[in-house]
């Protein structure tokens, strides 16, 4: 989908300006806004791709205008309705007043370390060979999907070349609509700079994504 997440190319933003020695947080709700995203998460309602589509869908001008972790909070509401554990009337109210939905599991404090150490790996087999192999040239499709994709749009329509096979892994704008993990292959490929901004870009300039295998198309 073309959001406002989807920022690369853009003008208008000002340079990226990196802070030096940054905090993991700026503010103690922060460390919250990130537990209860995480804890929520654990409920077994949705799954991360889901979760990066209702952070995509905030309108254009509240997502530019809210910090990180207010991104993640407002995204939480929506999941936390969409599933039924609360309503509007209760996120307005900032109190409980009905049994919401029962949650497939609680994370509960002594299971947080080994739930943050294990992660949520992605990585899936498939029965095929990988389409492309390193040093084939292929080409972006040319698509503007509603739904979540993780083909940047910058990167659409371009030429390049695959670096490299990473294996195989869920196919996000499937999952993220409950349509399935339906696993594919994932590729990194490389773009000069021209290609992808044009003649007065860096000539030294290279970008490389990582692809889905069905993002791309043999040259």
């Amino acid at each position: 989908m073309n959001g406002p997440h989807d920022l690369g190319g853009q003008m208008g933003f000002g340079s990226i300006a990196p802070e030096k020695n940054e905090p993991y947080f700026h503010a103690e709700w922060e460390k919250r806004a990130l537990g209860l995203t995480l804890s929520s998460g654990a409920l077994g309602a949705w799954n991360i791709d889901e979760s990066r589509h209702a952070r995509e869908s905030i309108p254009p001008a509240s997502y530019l205008a809210a910090s990180y972790y207010e991104i993640w909070t407002r995204a939480l509401e929506v999941l936390l309705e969409r599933h039924g554990f609360v309503t509007a009337d209760e996120i307005a109210a900032g109190h409980k007043k009905t049994d919401g939905a029962t949650p497939k599991r609680v994370l509960k404090a002594e299971m947080v370390a080994g739930a943050l150490a294990k992660g949520g790996p992605c990585d899936r087999s498939v029965t095929t060979l990988p389409r492309f192999g390193a040093g084939d040239r292929i080409r972006t499709r040319n698509f503007n999907p509603t739904m979540h994709t993780r083909l940047p749009r910058y990167a659409r329509a371009k030429t390049g070349v695959v670096e490299a096979v990473q294996g195989s892994f869920v196919f996000p704008d499937d999952n993220a609509h409950g349509k399935g993990e339906n696993p594919q292959w994932v590729y990194t490929v490389v773009f000069d700079g021209k290609e992808i901004w044009g003649e007065c870009a860096d000539p030294t300039l290279s970008v490389s994504i990582d692809a889905w295998e069905s993002y791309l198309e043999p040259v």
